[in-house]
């Protein structure tokens, strides 16, 4: 099976790291910038590196987009020539476009154009950081709509030394136990017995109100 090859334009803080993390999973890499002094920095850590003008059809034609797996968007500031190079690659047949996004609004626009995953990299730590400032024990946040989102949430205090069934979470919260993991295993099917001991991270999905209540039942 022929190794994914991925392309990533515009390289701020959030293309750079994108792109070194993926090539350093072994994948090729094809980093895309403007800036000839951003492309140097990132040269050496990327497969390919080139300085051109996403906005510009016939540049990103030159560069054989069209043969990349997936092509990550990664504009930051600039909505307009996020927007206008996310239509370009749409129009020459990417098969898989991913943008970042610098607000809802820009989002729905993105989704609207043909963008298959719109991400809000701002956001999303923003949410991760809040969580976590609220209550240390939630490792991880993740939104999977408008109203449910998982969590990962260190078992400390009182969950430990107790199994689901007593917890009984689901219950209380309304929110389930997806996995457990453990420092030597996951568990992803736990069962009503199984005890939650110290070091273990509890997988939680629910609405994002019984989440809230369920953070605030349990603080570190």
């Amino acid at each position: 099976m022929a190794k994914k090859q991925y392309a990533v334009i515009g390289m701020g803080r959030f293309g750079t790291s994108v792109a070194k993390e993926l090539s350093t999973m072994g994948f090729d890499v094809l980093a895309v910038d403007a800036s000839e002094q951003r492309v140097q920095e990132i040269a050496n850590m990327v497969t390919h590196a080139v300085s051109a003008d996403s906005t510009d059809e016939e540049a990103l034609r030159a560069l054989g987009i069209r043969n990349f797996d997936v092509v990550v968007v990664a504009i930051g500031e600039d909505i307009q020539s996020s927007i206008l190079t996310t239509l370009i690659l749409k129009d020459l047949g990417v098969p898989a476009i991913v943008v970042k996004a610098k607000n809802e609004l820009h989002g729905k626009v993105l989704h609207k154009i043909g963008a298959d995953k719109v991400i809000f990299p701002e956001r999303d730590m923003g949410l991760r950081v809040a969580h976590h400032l609220v209550s240390p024990n939630i490792l991880d946040y993740i939104d999977l709509s408008d109203d449910y989102s998982i969590m990962e949430m260190q078992a400390t205090g009182e969950l430990l030394g107790h199994n689901l069934r007593e917890l009984d979470i689901r219950a209380r919260f309304g929110c389930n136990v997806m996995a457990i993991r453990s420092e030597s295993d996951m568990n992803i099917s736990p069962h009503p017995e199984d005890r939650i001991e110290e070091g273990d991270i509890l997988v939680i999905v629910g609405h994002k109100n019984d989440l809230a209540k369920l953070e605030l039942a349990y603080p570190k």
